[in-house]
């Protein structure tokens, strides 16, 4: 199951990082660390496998990433980069496991036209143990947006999260476990150094990611460590479980219990495994960033409230039927339906009696959607709306919900061919931005309406700090009831509303919340 930024040195970070003279050849740009070289497409530029940080391996592995080294000679940038070490999984392009540790690379999409564009950096989704910044092809929202969009590949499970009383004795600041966190600090310290030369402005930042990329958001905005590397930020799925992080803790004794399962007592001996025996032993263990430290003093919603991030413009949103993908992986996709006669007590142990009375079967489609509704109200759009709350007030907050039910599922899921309706499920409005995976999306006129109005929307949000569609609403800002509903004309279009808590039954689980 799913687990659970600061507009100042804008003067600094613009005269560090100032355009360098135009390129002879467009397709090569000069880097602190050397020349890259790119290509020329149909939508732009584009600068892929540029590595940001020296290759985590050997003794630098479950350190804190190393500037990289320079390199003679013009470097090629027209293949993606290593994926970060991973299983196999059922997205497109993930077939085979990655055991490579040489993964640190980001990826730069640049529109034709003047300098100084807007930027926007991208953090993967995937439970932060699985995906790379190629699961998303920006060009055409850079082109169409006239932003410049990088994508980062971080560490992830185990490689990215591992936390030890020995690691916690190399650490300056004696935490250990932020190590895919640190990787995006360094890849924005990259940015801040070397978008100029690309045509981005390094003072204009924007920080954005679906899933565990908006759980990431959600941890650098509140980082200290953070500060200065961005100006804006978007969360997208991000904000479940309340943006936790493990404490530290709870992170040391999952250490140890991994380690154990290696058969190791030492640093040393974690440091002499394979990567594949790190990734079979990671199985089964929660890995996420980690409280206590210079990274994340305290867990991120202490931190916002106290003032965390302030003055930084954040868009916060979720999906109208998040819970469905995580239910249909339970019972459907697994080969057993959840059956009227099992959802009480299906519903009674996972949730408790009281929530049974609130989603009754009868007022949804099947058992499986009944249970993925509640799942979701519970895990994504109730803790979205709370993050609202919390940010209103601090900084201008913009609150939307994909709710296109029409929708087609994504990428991972048309492959499997179920009839499942999964309606606007956790993961469906990405290829409404960009291309999922590469790929183009089967979208209907309708549609491709709706993807053209919320391009419109993050791209303003990445250029202005304020999200603007044509002839569409505002999106809402200022309090956690009212948000913008994303939808098609015949399902009524874009349109503000206030019903958003009550129709999630947020009463319920912000209860759990309470003190």
């Amino acid at each position: 199951m799913i687990r659970r930024v600061v507009i100042a040195l804008v003067a600094l970070a613009a005269a560090v990082a100032a355009p360098a003279p135009a390129q002879a050849d467009e397709q090569v740009v000069r880097t602190e660390a050397g020349l890259v070289r790119g290509e020329v497409t149909a939508e732009g530029r584009q600068f892929l496998g540029i590595p940001y940080a020296e290759a985590p391996v050997g003794e630098l592995r479950w350190k804190e990433p190393k500037k990289v080294r320079p390199w003679q000679g013009v470097r090629g940038a027209r293949d993606f980069g290593n994926k970060c070490v991973q299983g196999a999984s059922w997205d497109p392009g993930y077939e085979q496991p990655s055991h490579t540790e040489d993964c640190l690379d980001l990826n730069v999409y640049v529109p034709e036209g003047s300098h100084r564009r807007a930027v926007l950096v991208w953090f993967h989704g995937g439970g932060l143990t699985a995906g790379a910044g190629q699961d998303i092809v920006p060009d055409t929202f850079a082109r169409q947006t006239g932003t410049v969009v990088v994508t980062v590949n971080y560490r992830l499970g185990a490689m990215g999260f591992l936390a030890t009383a020995g690691l916690d004795d190399e650490a300056a600041d004696g935490v250990s476990g932020n190590f895919g966190m640190l990787d995006q600090q360094a890849a924005l310290r990259w940015v801040r150094a070397n978008i100029g030369r690309f045509g981005g402005d390094p003072g204009r930042v924007t920080i954005a990611g679906e899933s565990a990329g908006g759980r990431s958001v959600c941890a650098q905005l509140a980082s200290p460590t953070a500060k200065g590397l961005f100006r804006a930020g978007v969360i997208q799925s991000g904000a479940y479980e309340d943006c936790a992080a493990r404490t530290h803790e709870t992170a040391v004794s999952q250490g140890a219990s991994f380690a154990e399962k290696l058969g190791c007592t030492t640093v040393a001996c974690l440091r002499g495994k394979t990567s594949a025996e790190i990734l079979a032993a990671q199985r089964g263990f929660d890995w996420g960033p980690v409280t206590g430290g210079a990274f994340l003093p305290v867990q991120p919603a202490e931190a916002f409230a106290s003032g965390a991030a302030a003055g930084v413009p954040v868009m916060n949103g979720a999906n109208l039927d998040e819970g469905r993908l995580f239910a249909f992986g339970q019972f459907d996709g697994a080969g057993g339906p959840l059956t009227a006669e099992q959802y009480p007590s299906v519903m009674r142990g996972a949730f408790g009696d009281d929530v049974l009375t609130r989603y009754l079967l009868t007022a949804h489609p099947s058992p499986t959607i009944a249970f993925g509704t509640a799942l979701g109200d519970m895990l994504f759009a109730c803790p979205a709306l709370r993050l609202d709350g919390t940010l209103a007030g601090r900084g201008p907050v913009y609150a939307y919900e994909f709710a296109d039910r029409t929708s087609p599922p994504f990428a991972s899921l048309r492959d499997l061919g179920t009839d499942f309706d999964f309606g606007a499920t956790h993961v469906n409005e990405v290829q409404y931005l960009f291309k999922h995976f590469g790929l183009k999306t089967p979208l209907n006129a309708e549609q491709r309406t709706l993807a053209r109005q919320m391009v419109q929307y993050w791209g303003s949000f990445v250029r202005t700090g304020v999200p603007r569609a044509d002839g569409q609403p505002a999106m809402p800002g200022g309090g956690p009831e009212r948000v913008l509903s994303l939808r098609t004309a015949s399902a009524g279009g874009n349109a503000p509303s206030t019903s958003v808590h009550r129709d999630h039954q947020c009463d319920l689980w912000d209860a759990d919340e309470s003190p």
